[in-house]
């Protein structure tokens, strides 16, 4: 993924070096998930930092095509919705390649606001971890916590997969070149396992032959705390809800630098015509 990320900025520099149509564009705000430990739509709770970076090609008063960069961090953890049965609890690193299509509501150069929604598509990449009742940090796909690998008609869950940006936002001109914005941004997948919990229980005895007393210790986490069982659910017993994919978004402001100048007289006028598109942010 580093070199994922340097190639990227090297081609940033490389089409604003040949375009003065483009525009750097820079996200901070928060990433979050929705799944089977995190069960509402939107929330903050559990939200962490997140940051990117990104270019765009404003090619009419309506359109534009923009490729992004983010990495972040999502989290879960069943004590949150007072899930003692489970207990369960999972955090990953999040990095995300996507490019996606804005439609602006109103016509660039218009209105000092202006209101937007997208969508595209997406490469990401997650790994979810845990840690154990010492501490010790655990991967938990190499676990197979549902029997992923070894109970028939259940595969190992990719850590790179497609998903599907969507969202929407808004834009305040400050100049000609110059922007600032609140977005927020959601993604749908493909996979339920985000967060490593989607199906059932996998017999105990099996799980340890194939994986290990720790898989079987983090698949049920139930008897670390108190009022939880200290038995080890039965083979099929309901763990995730395999009926609702996984989520996750990113919530925050935008900052975008239109790259060289190029603008037709002045440049001063707050909604003045770009020779390269002609638009205005």
């Amino acid at each position: 993924m580093k070199r994922l990320l340097f190639s990227f900025v090297i081609l940033l520099v490389a089409f604003s070096a040949n375009c003065q149509g483009f525009h750097l564009n820079l996200f901070v705000g928060t990433s979050n998930y929705q799944g089977d430990l995190q069960s509402k739509r939107f929330t903050f709770n559990q939200a962490h930092f997140a940051g990117g970076v990104g270019l765009s090609y404003i090619f009419t008063q309506h359109f534009a095509v923009r490729a992004d960069f983010k990495i972040g961090k999502i989290s879960g953890n069943d004590k949150y919705s007072k899930n003692i049965v489970r207990n369960l609890n999972f955090t990953s690193h999040l990095t995300e390649g996507d490019i996606d299509l804005q439609y602006f509501l109103t016509p660039l150069g218009t209105h000092s606001l202006t209101p937007y929604v997208f969508a595209g598509l997406a490469l990401y990449h997650f790994d979810p971890y845990t840690f154990d009742s010492t501490g010790t940090k655990y991967y938990l796909p190499p676990l197979s916590t549902e029997g992923e690998g070894f109970v028939s008609g259940t595969k190992m869950y990719s850590l790179t997969q497609i998903g599907i940006p969507f969202g929407g936002g808004i834009k305040l001109a400050l100049s000609d070149n110059l922007n600032v914005g609140v977005e927020f941004g959601i993604r749908k997948l493909f996979t339920d396992y985000l967060d490593d919990v989607s199906k059932t229980y996998v017999d105990e005895n099996l799980l340890l032959a194939n994986r290990g007393a720790k898989a079987v210790e983090l698949a049920y986490r139930g008897d670390e705390v108190k009022g939880g069982s200290l038995v080890y659910p039965n083979a099929g017993a309901q763990r995730g809800n395999p009926g609702s994919k996984d989520w996750y978004y990113f919530t925050g402001f935008t900052l975008s630098f239109r790259l060289g100048n190029g603008l037709i007289g002045s440049g001063t006028g707050k909604y003045s015509d770009w020779d390269c598109p002609k638009s205005v942010l």
